[in-house]
């Protein structure tokens, strides 16, 4: 299976669901080589985070693409963790890193998933 991403990102290698309100609070994501990488963008925008370092999770292409596939299904996948609340907010959890993302940004993620629009191939 080819890792390479199926879209053309920014030149800075993140991009964010078109359904994402301006690219001010999205889940972003980047594939690099083998690896995707995702991270909130309001992490950066808040002044409490200043000097903090920031929360990204990497996983492999593979991984990645399964977890897409447990999303659009429905399914919980076993190591990268969607937790919604019934609020619509949802924390995605890998390994020892969390990423909290409120439930417009996570309704814009998901609607960019059942586009295609963060599939690797």
């Amino acid at each position: 299976m080819s890792t390479t991403a199926r879209r053309t990102p920014a030149d800075h290698g993140w991009f964010t669901s078109s359904r994402s309100n301006n690219g001010n609070q999205c889940v972003e994501v980047r594939f690099v080589e083998s690896t995707v990488q995702i991270r909130d963008s309001k992490f950066r925008r808040n002044p409490m985070n200043a000097g903090s370092e920031e929360p990204i999770i990497t996983v492999d292409a593979a991984l990645w693409t399964t977890f897409l596939r447990c999303l659009l299904s429905s399914r919980r996948h076993p190591s990268l963790v969607a937790h919604t609340s019934p609020d619509g907010t949802t924390t995605l959890r890998h390994d020892n890193t969390l990423l909290h993302f409120t439930a417009e940004e996570w309704q814009a993620f998901t609607a960019g998933a059942r586009a295609n629009e963060f599939a690797c191939v």
